[in-house]
């Protein structure tokens, strides 16, 4: 990201020119565990009929939830700050994937090593994204009326690999073996770094990115530019050099979430939803309902498009999942409800997804018997939601819930009988229910 505007909100390091400047998240009050907002309704509904969770059903495997440090541009995350995002205890937002820079300057890159090294020794993995090239590799156009756009020459790309491999070495000279290594952030909206075309990109995956050393990620279109990633598909060559289909999600409407041509061509390649904040970087992450729209847009993203990784912007922001207090946001706890419970490994499986208005469900599978069903209610009013689960001989159902006056609170052990159980789903809340 960087400093201009989207349709959602400016990006990365901001300006007061390009956004009004976010209040200082240490104004903001500490959210504790309440009653019940006053005049909220008290009675559910009526139970609508009940789902089954199948867990022999299984769609993508879960590879993971997590957040951009980037310490040259807003500083890097403090050694609490890094346990808070990275554990998984309790007050954790137990995110098991972290996001860092691959900065053009090589005398920024040991900036990266402290957080990475704390995620990865708490069991998250971590990948890398560049903005630009090293300065000699890069040529100047001009694009539409950009007079200073720059790309990379096409006499450095077997150099520019060598670039990305060499950050690679470094990073595991400081203990931090990538899982992943990105070609470009963003290559289709880069007003303030790299222009890349799709051409451009599938030749450099065709004809160079076999050379990297560790997972390879593109495009990384902004917006889930579908026109950008259909070439690198169609081309066998290019698609055998690809390891992760990367995208981000401004600004995407729900409706183009499904890939058809990745499901149809994608076989053996991982689908991550690589940058996002939602809905907005102007508003403070813990209004309330607006935050709940996080738990929908995961939600979406895991069902609608079956993304296996999902990766927010700035961890620590006033819009982000940690405030700038260190505290977990109420767009944190929305996160937190996926990143604690679904984890890495874990394998979304069978469930009616909108089982009645304003309600949205998604399961996984764990190891033995262990389902984590994630349910969010956006509707005005609680609801009852009966479950059977099939082949699953668990005795009971623990839960966590997030409301207006709640962040992931503990509730009640939930009784499971002949494998049924009916949970309560809070007005505009989110609810984590885990077997076992």
């Amino acid at each position: 990201m960087a400093s201009h505007h989207r349709a959602s909100g400016g990006t990365g390091p901001e300006s007061p020119s390009r956004r009004a400047v976010l209040a200082t998240m240490s104004a903001l009050p500490v959210l504790v565990a309440a009653t019940p907002a006053a005049g909220a309704s008290r009675t559910p509904s009526a139970a609508a009929t009940s789902v089954t969770v199948d867990p022999s059903a299984t769609r993508q495997t879960i590879r993971g939830f997590g957040g951009m440090n980037h310490p040259l541009w807003i500083g890097d995350l403090t050694p609490a700050q890094r346990d808070t995002a990275f554990g998984n205890g309790e007050g954790q937002l137990g995110f098991s994937v972290l996001r860092i820079p691959v900065s053009e300057d090589r005398a920024n890159w040991s900036r990266e090593v402290a957080t990475a090294k704390r995620a990865t020794e708490l069991g998250a993995i971590v990948f890398a994204s560049p903005w630009n090239p090293p300065a000699h590799m890069v040529e100047t156009f001009v694009r539409g009326q950009q007079t200073d756009a720059k790309r990379l020459r096409h006499s450095m790309y077997g150099a520019y690999a060598q670039h990305l491999n060499d950050f690679v070495a470094f990073m595991k000279s400081n203990g931090v073996n990538l899982y992943a290594i990105s070609v470009q952030n963003e290559p289709d909206y880069a007003h303030d770094w790299t222009w890349w075309t799709p051409s451009e990109m599938t030749r450099f995956l065709r004809e160079n990115a076999g050379s990297i050393s560790t997972k390879v990620i593109a495009p990384e279109s902004f917006q889930y530019v579908k026109t950008f990633s259909d070439p690198i598909l169609n081309d066998a060559a290019a698609l055998a050099n690809l390891d992760i289909l990367g995208a981000h999600l401004y600004g995407t409407s729900f409706q183009n979430f499904p890939y058809p041509l990745f499901k149809q061509k994608g076989g053996g390649k991982e689908l991550w939803m690589t940058e996002v904040y939602y809905p907005n970087s102007s508003d403070s992450a813990d209004l309330w309902p607006q935050a709940l729209d996080v738990a929908e847009h995961i939600h979406r993203a895991m069902v609608d498009a079956e993304f296996q990784a999902y990766v927010w912007w700035y961890i620590r922001r006033g819009y982000g999942p940690m405030r700038e207090d260190g505290r977990i946001s109420k767009r944190g706890a929305g996160m937190a409800h996926f990143s604690k419970f679904v984890r890495p490994g874990h394998v979304r499986v069978a469930v009616t997804p909108a089982p009645q208005p304003n309600v949205y469900l998604s399961a996984y599978r764990g190891g033995g018997s262990r389902v984590v069903v994630v349910a969010v209610n956006k509707g005005a009013s609680p609801v009852s939601q009966q479950f059977t689960l099939n082949n699953n001989n668990s005795s009971g159902v623990s839960s966590w819930v997030t409301d207006a006056s709640r962040n992931l609170a503990s509730q009640g052990r939930i009784t499971v009988a002949n494998g049924a159980f009916t949970a309560r789903l809070p007005a505009q809340s989110v609810t984590t229910l885990v077997t076992g």
